[in-house]
């Protein structure tokens, strides 16, 4: 099917007002506060240093600026993988990648997140919230693993990243079997997405996340906003074609500031601007491959490996007389954490099924002495474990694996080249040394051997070696 759809405001405007209409109204006994509502924005491939908060660009992002100043901006806040279906899965489920082997980025039609393991968005539907996701879904493309079958009442957006399409720059005979498409509550309303669609995306998702934030004003909401940008191929809307002065990349993320903003002021004009928590992050780190339209980050290596240039991602948290305004945290805490932090704020049950985050509350509020709950966070690439975090975030262990180096950056949109290389076992100082440059596992003996056979453990149950196989 070829469906060309004009769009001059909101997508499927009818089909939301029938949901909307479908859901009984929320109505809380008046001696009970009201829930604080959720909205979570998630950057793909976004730099650690791509925006105001977190280091200095061409380019202005106004936004995400004023969102730190309300808010709290995090160091130290960790993905257990840095690839696209892994991560996202991780963060819905708060579940390690172990356990659920949702492993680097899924392709087309994949099952992905087994529907055993909860989302959020079945945890807060379950306690009665509205919930909604406009964006890049990529963990489950079959109808039991899509949104509407996932704990969302509301969805638009693409079933996984933007490049798996017929201009792949790899194999495009293999993308052009299942052309992109955009989905809209369960249906197909553009195939297949265009150059021109993808222009489009970022708008698109901010247009629903503003009218679903007016609509459901009156009840508590749960806003999952995973854009699908600045993941290449990149690409802004014409409002926002040559604003910066200073390239592709940066207009597209003046946009996703621009994206901010309009969320920020609907929050704001639906008068739930002090009960209503806003996250904002990135899956993951940039993919340095693309040179001059990926992002920038001060630590080691990028997307695609265990080192911080992958897994750890700007953080801003901000909620009116909870979150101390224009803070700064060093305090580690994980996407792991996110699914039973924010059921204990809303007083929902966690999943039935096993889950790895922790509430990390007090460590989010600098509650006095608080102090993080989990032993360690482990990190992998693939199906491959390769180390561990200690909880409080100072020490670093890396197992001996390969990964891949930058040699040379692409551009325009054409990916560089990289390099293998192999680091052995080795402790790194991470208060000392964030950029992973010095082995101390000579100096701190009892530091490694901690972590290392935290490491053993958690690769004993969640990565066992294959059975041998016995001869009938």
């Amino acid at each position: 099917m070829n469906t060309t759809i004009k769009r001059t405001g909101l997508l499927g405007m009818g089909i939301l007002l029938a949901v909307t209409a479908a859901r009984p109204p929320i109505c809380p006994a008046a001696d009970q506060p009201r829930p604080p509502n959720f909205v979570l924005i998630f950057l793909d491939d976004s730099g650690w240093a791509d925006f105001g908060p977190f280091g200095k660009q061409p380019y202005r992002t106004p936004n995400v600026d004023k969102l730190a100043q309300q808010g709290c901006c995090f160091r130290n806040f960790y993905v257990p993988q840095a690839v696209c279906s892994a991560s996202r899965s991780a963060l819905l489920s708060g579940c390690y990648p172990g356990r659920t082997k949702i492993f680097g980025a899924h392709p087309p039609r994949a099952r992905g997140l087994d529907p055993k393991y909860a989302t959020i968005g079945q945890v807060l539907k379950a306690k009665g919230y509205a919930t909604a996701v406009f964006g890049k879904w990529h963990i489950g493309d079959q109808p039991d693993t899509r949104p509407p079958a996932r704990g969302f009442d509301e969805s638009c957006g693409l079933m996984y990243s933007n490049d798996m399409w017929q201009h792949h720059p790899g194999n495009s005979k293999f993308w052009s079997k299942h052309p992109l498409q955009f989905w809209e509550n369960g249906k197909i309303t553009i195939d297949p997405v265009t150059a021109d669609h993808q222009k489009m995306l970022t708008t698109w998702y901010t247009e629903h996340a503003v009218d679903f934030i007016k609509r459901h004003k009156g009840e508590p909401f749960f806003l999952y906003v995973p854009h699908s940008m600045p993941h290449v191929p990149i690409f802004c809307s014409k409002k926002f074609e040559g604003k910066s002065g200073a390239g592709l990349y940066a207009d597209v993320m003046m946009e996703i500031d621009w994206s901010v903003g309009q969320i920020m002021q609907a929050i704001k004009d639906a008068g739930v601007d002090d009960n209503t928590l806003v996250f904002f992050s990135s899956d993951n780190g940039p993919w340095i491959s693309y040179g001059n339209h990926a992002g920038k980050t001060p630590f080691r290596e990028a997307k695609g490996t265990s080192f911080d240039g992958g897994t750890r991602s700007a953080c801003i948290m901000r909620l009116p007389g909870r979150i101390k305004p224009g803070s700064v945290s060093e305090k580690a805490f994980c996407t792991l954490d996110m699914l039973p932090t924010l059921a204990t704020l809303a007083g929902a049950n966690l999943p039935e099924n096993p889950i790895d985050g922790k509430n990390v509350w007090d460590l989010i509020v600098d509650k006095p002495g608080a102090v993080n709950p989990h032993d360690y966070y482990p990190f992998s690439t693939g199906n491959t474990f390769e180390g561990v975090l200690s909880g409080d975030g100072q020490w670093k262990l890396h197992l001996p694996h390969n990964y891949r180096t930058l040699v040379e950056a692409g551009k325009d949109g054409k990916p560089g080249k990289y390099a293998i290389k192999k680091i052995e076992l080795s402790l790194f100082d991470m208060k000392n040394d964030p950029n992973e440059t010095t082995n101390v596992i000579d100096k701190h003996p009892d530091v490694a051997k901690r972590l290392k056979e935290l490491a053993e453990q958690h690769q004993r149950a969640f990565y066992p070696p294959p059975r041998k196989r016995t001869k009938s």
